[in-house]
């Protein structure tokens, strides 16, 4: 968390970013809502080596290691390094979040009519891919036993609502989010307001999908990966090689930096992904974004 005292303008989940360009200033009014403002980017990631990595951590005690804990160690990795990453834009003004918290959804049972729960798990920019699959395995085990979470609760309750009394509800709550001023019990609840909103496809047996932002609550990133594929590839040599992959996108609030940045981030991604040892040790220093 960051150690910067609260001020004026700051919110519960973030502090305004104050010596931002003018024109990250002006977008935020030009691009009012986050579904304006989705950029998205596709790509693949060979993982041969991966799941060499992957069997060798099962086989020392972290039995469901899988790609969703890469992929989130990784993210909170690239988050330590590039900070704008962790921007996110509410009430036409741009923060940057004090954690990183990730949200996901937790399916009891995987079939059509298996309940589907949602989580928030929170992380420190220092987490090792250990502390990432610690903090995962005890909240998805958490969800499980109690069937449903705060979130999911609230959702039933307004489901139940006359569809008037849900709509100022949701107005109601936007006001005050637009102004910082959600209270602190319902943005550490709601699923909407965090760092990265990340979907394992892969587990459901299909490919990604390009995953709009919600305009509600504040979430800047949007992360899905699917099903593992093979591909045969001519090698220089002439010959045929069969490759694995695994395919993912990545849906990222405009407002939040520029394009070069974000290049960038997706170059650092890809190679903390390729080589995740790097991630089992905290990173030798954390980079802290702009007043």
């Amino acid at each position: 968390m960051s150690t910067r005292k609260r001020r004026f303008g700051d919110r519960y989940d973030g502090r305004l970013l104050r010596t931002v360009e003018p024109y990250s200033t002006i977008g935020c009014f030009i691009m009012k809502k986050s579904n304006e403002a989705n950029n998205a980017y596709i790509d693949s990631i060979e993982i041969t080596e991966i799941e060499k990595y992957i069997r060798q951590k099962r086989a020392e005690g972290m039995p469901g290691l899988g790609m969703l804990h890469i992929f989130i160690a990784a993210y909170v990795r690239l988050v330590s390094q590039m900070p704008h990453l962790n921007r996110f834009v509410a009430g036409q003004r741009l923060y940057h979040h004090y954690h990183v918290d990730v949200t996901m959804i937790v399916k009891q049972d995987m079939s059509t009519s298996g309940v589907e729960s949602s989580i928030k798990v929170r992380f420190e920019k220092t987490d090792t891919l250990y502390d990432v699959y610690r903090k995962i395995d005890e909240a998805v085990k958490a969800v499980k036993a109690q069937k449903e979470g705060n979130a999911d609760v609230a959702a039933k309750i307004l489901s139940k609502a006359p569809r008037l009394a849900v709509a100022f509800a949701m107005g109601a709550l936007k006001f005050l989010d637009y102004f910082g001023l959600m209270p602190k019990v319902l943005i550490d609840t709601s699923i909407f307001h965090a760092s990265l909103f990340v979907t394992d496809l892969g587990s459901v047996g299909i490919k990604p999908v390009v995953h709009h932002l919600y305009n509600f609550g504040h979430i800047p990133m949007f992360l899905s990966f699917g099903i593992k594929r093979r591909a045969y590839e001519v090698q220089p040599d002439g010959s045929v090689a069969e490759r694995k992959y695994v395919d993912f996108t990545v849906t990222v609030d405009d407002r939040i930096t520029d394009g070069f940045y974000l290049a960038q981030c997706i170059k650092y991604l890809r190679s903390y992904m390729r080589y995740p040892q790097q991630l089992e040790k905290p990173p030798e220093t954390v980079v802290e974004d702009i007043e």
